[in-house]
């Protein structure tokens, strides 16, 4: 049903462009002189739309419209690289904040000195999976480093990994028996208790070795059907991976997005240069990329791959 009334609203907006069309035409028909400003304002006003909506059918994938789960991981780099990892963390919910995304943090866990080790989070908005699928693999950061005395310049990564956030009744089967779950303290930055009960959950499942880890929310419970939520999407998300192999595999051609094969550089130091090396885009406007400035990336990812596919 939501699927459904998705397609209804698109077809809907489509509508009411053409209508819009056949209006401006009547009304320029006239030869109205009193009229050149307004449908002058009009035509651009639709070039815009249509832009808008040509842009919306770059997304193609069966998951795009969903909502998204995204992982970040501290690589190579030591207390460099968790730094890195909580840059990109804020560097995508800001770029959350201007889409007008929904985010939630489900899983967090601070380094030692600095930064994040890992975390987890979910973007909710229309094809929200669409444009973060565009961010998986590993990013890599050159800079100053602000934690080496001689402030020498180093090289760190973070490997993003993302999920389309899937409806609970999506079928996929998992045997509770296959399931270790483990329970501890929710802990904060510093090591700080958040509470002295154990309402963190961390389920593996067995048969993948995939874990997931949940302490967002202040009752056992609830962090228990969060972390099944977030497993039942990764597990989905494996399977359709599978399937899309075997299709490459029978095509004769599959590049995967391994750990090591980084897509992007933020490079700080010696010159200041955001490149993806994927696409071949970039940006010298560092500052605005790291504060959430990511749709040129993300639509240049997606014409790429619309391009290959074609």
């Amino acid at each position: 049903m939501q699927r459904l009334a998705s397609l209804k609203d698109e077809v809907a907006r489509w509508n009411a462009l053409s209508q819009r069309v056949e209006d401006t035409l009547e009304l320029a028909s006239l030869g109205d002189e009193s009229l050149s400003g307004a449908l002058t304002n009009e035509a651009e006003a639709l070039e815009e739309e249509v832009e808008r909506l040509e842009f919306l059918l770059l997304f193609s994938g069966p998951r795009d419209r969903e909502d998204a789960i995204l992982s970040l991981h501290a690589g190579a780099g030591g207390t460099d690289a968790q730094d890195w990892t909580e840059m990109m963390l804020r560097m995508y919910l800001r770029w959350a904040e201007k889409a007008g995304y929904k985010t939630e943090i489900v899983d967090r866990l601070y380094g030692d000195e600095a930064g994040i080790k890992r975390v987890t989070f979910t973007v909710a908005g229309p094809y929200a999976y669409g444009n973060l699928r565009a961010e998986r693999g590993v990013h890599r950061l050159v800079r100053l480093s602000p934690f080496d005395a001689a402030h020498r310049r180093h090289t760190s990564f973070a490997l993003a990994e993302v999920w389309p956030d899937i409806a609970d009744d999506v079928s996929v089967s998992i045997d509770p028996g296959d399931l270790e779950i483990d329970t501890f303290v929710a802990s904060s930055a510093g090591g700080q208790h958040m509470q002295k009960n154990e309402t963190a959950v961390r389920i593996t499942h067995k048969p993948t070795g995939i874990t997931v880890s949940c302490q967002n929310e202040r009752s056992q419970a609830q962090n228990r059907e969060t972390a099944l939520h977030v497993l039942r999407a990764r597990l989905t998300q494996l399977e359709e991976e599978k399937q899309q192999e075997e299709i490459d595999r029978l095509k004769g051609e599959h590049v995967e997005a391994r750990w090591g094969n980084q897509i992007r550089s933020y490079v700080l130091q010696p010159y200041h240069m955001v490149k993806d090396h994927r696409t071949g885009y970039e940006s010298g406007n560092t500052e605005a990329v790291l504060d959430g400035q990511l749709d040129g990336f993300m639509e240049a990812y997606l014409r790429a791959e619309m391009g290959s596919s074609g």
